[in-house]
C-alpha cells in the first residue's frame, strides 16, 4: 500500500470543481475525485484512486492505490456502538479494491483494537455494510446488502452471498462460500459451503477452490475430512482428535482442523468471542 506523506492534493491529481477536499487531506498522484464528492482532515489516499459522486472518505481513514469507489460510498464514519465516546480510532483499507454503490464501513472502536481493517483486491457490492473493528483479508468478494457485525474476521478468498447476516465476532475461512441469505451466527470453517437458518455447513466448496488453483489430490484429501467432520454422527470434537491421532495432517487439512478446534472452544461456536475484553456488557 503506497500513499503520500504531505497533506494537500497531489499536482498530478483531478478534482472536480463541485468536491470538497479539505487542505488537511492527503490526495496522491493520479488520483480521481468525482461531483461532490467529500475528504475530510486526516483522510490519506494513496494513488490512482478512483471516486465516483457523492463519496465521503471521513477523518483517520487511509485509503492505499487503485481502489475503484463507485456513487456514495461512505468510508470512515463513526463505529455504530453505544460504547464509543469519540476516540481517535482509524479505517485503513489496501490497494485495488472495488466498492461498489452505497458501501458504508467505519472506523474502530476503543474496546476492539482501533482499527477496521480491509486488506486488498476485494470486491464489495452494492449497499454493503462493513461494521466497526471487522478485519477483511485479501481477494474477498461479498454481494449486495450484505451486513457484517462488529469484530468480524474474513480470510482470504471468502465469497459471501447478498443479503446475509452476521452475528458479532463470527470468523469466516479462507476459501469459504456463504449462500445468499443465510444468517451466520457460528464460525465459518475454511474450504466449506454455508448456507441456512442458521447456517450449516453443507460441503466441500469444490468449485471455488478448483477456481482457485487446488489440484485433484488436495480436493480428495479436503474433502474426506470434510466427511469426517460433518457427515457421521460423532461429535465433531471426538472426529478431530481421530483424525489427528491418523497421522500428520497437509497445510490445508491442519487449517482446517486448527479452524474447527477454535470454534469448538469458543463461547457459542465463535473463537473470537472468547478473546472479547468486554465481556458481560
Amino acid at each position: 500500500m503506497t500513499a503520500t506523506t504531505t497533506h494537500g492534493v497531489d499536482p498530478a491529481a483531478v478534482v472536480h470543481p463541485t468536491a470538497v477536499v479539505h487542505p488537511g487531506a492527503t490526495v496522491g498522484a493520479g488520483c480521481e475525485i468525482g461531483p461532490y464528492c467529500v475528504i475530510e482532515p486526516g483522510a490519506t489516499m494513496g494513488e490512482d484512486n478512483l471516486l465516483g459522486p457523492h463519496c465521503t472518505v471521513r477523518g483517520r481513514t487511509v485509503l492505499g492505490s487503485r481502489n475503484v469507489l463507485e456513487s456514495h460510498v461512505a468510508l470512515g464514519g463513526a463505529p455504530q456502538d453505544l460504547g464509543h465516546r469519540g476516540e481517535p480510532t482509524e479505517l485503513v483499507i489496501g490497494d485495488g479494491n472495488t466498492f461498489r454503490e452505497f458501501v458504508t464501513a467505519n472506523r474502530g472502536t476503543a474496546k476492539g483494537g482501533g482499527t477496521t481493517r480491509i486488506g486488498s483486491m476485494g470486491l464489495f457490492m452494492a449497499y454493503v455494510h462493513i461494521a466497526h473493528d471487522c478485519d477483511i483479508h485479501d481477494h474477498v468478494l461479498i454481494a449486495n446488502g450484505t451486513g457484517l457485525s462488529g469484530h468480524i474476521r474474513v480470510e482470504n478468498h471468502a465469497n459471501i452471498g447478498g443479503m446475509v447476516g452476521f452475528h458479532h465476532f463470527v470468523t469466516v475461512g479462507a476459501y469459504s462460500y456463504i449462500g445468499g441469505m443465510s444468517r451466520i451466527v457460528h464460525d465459518v470453517p475454511p474450504y466449506m459451503v454455508v448456507e441456512g437458518d442458521p447456517g450449516r455447513v453443507r460441503k466441500l466448496n469444490a468449485v471455488g477452490l478448483r477456481r482457485n488453483g487446488f489440484d485433484a489430490g488436495q480436493l480428495a484429501l479436503l474433502k474426506a475430512a470434510y466427511r469426517a467432520l460433518y457427515r457421521t454422527n460423532e461429535p465433531v470434537t471426538d472426529a478431530l482428535n481421530r483424525l489427528r491421532a491418523e497421522g500428520p495432517a497437509t497445510a490445508e487439512e491442519e487449517r482446517l482442523y486448527e479452524a474447527v478446534r477454535l470454534s469448538s472452544d469458543g463461547p457459542h461456536g465463535r473463537h473470537l468471542e472468547g478473546r472479547r475484553t468486554d465481556k458481560g456488557r
